[in-house]
């Protein structure tokens, strides 16, 4: 469970044009984070993993490619410690989310960090997943 496949990688190119043109968004520092959720967010509804998942880091402040992938790494590491709340919510709500992190610091950030911000994002993704109940249903009061 503490993996992260192919599967659950976001590489879908309309889906992230997508993401980014209608997504919503949210920063915690040192991240913004957009992210579109539904039920029907990928096209393959036999997936097994509610969430596709990206990060990346701007050229801007990081010019060499070692430092840019070393802070995608230690995002990526973080994420799957900590993504099965997210997860279990998902799939209680039969949603599926698609999530892309963006990394906005300028200096090269410690893993303790990384790890505590990633806790904060993925909590917050929970609570602002939308409550629904498909077995309740509202009848009018006469």
């Amino acid at each position: 469970m503490f993996t992260l496949g192919k599967q659950e990688r976001l590489k879908s190119r309309k889906l992230i044009d997508r993401l980014f043109r209608e997504g919503k968004n949210f920063s915690v520092f040192p991240y913004r984070v957009y992210y579109v959720c539904g039920e029907q967010v990928f096209k393959d509804p036999g997936t097994d993993f509610p969430v596709a998942f990206g990060v990346g880091v701007g050229t801007r402040h990081f010019k060499k490619a070692v430092d840019r992938n070393r802070i995608k790494r230690l995002g990526r590491e973080s994420y799957r410690l900590q993504k099965l709340p997210l997860y279990e919510a998902l799939r209680q709500r039969n949603l599926q989310m698609a999530v892309f992190f963006l990394f906005t610091a300028r200096e090269l950030p410690a893993y303790g960090q990384i790890y505590e911000k990633i806790g904060v994002i993925l909590e917050r993704l929970v609570r602002e997943l939308p409550q629904s109940n498909p077995g309740h249903t509202t009848s009018p009061v006469s």
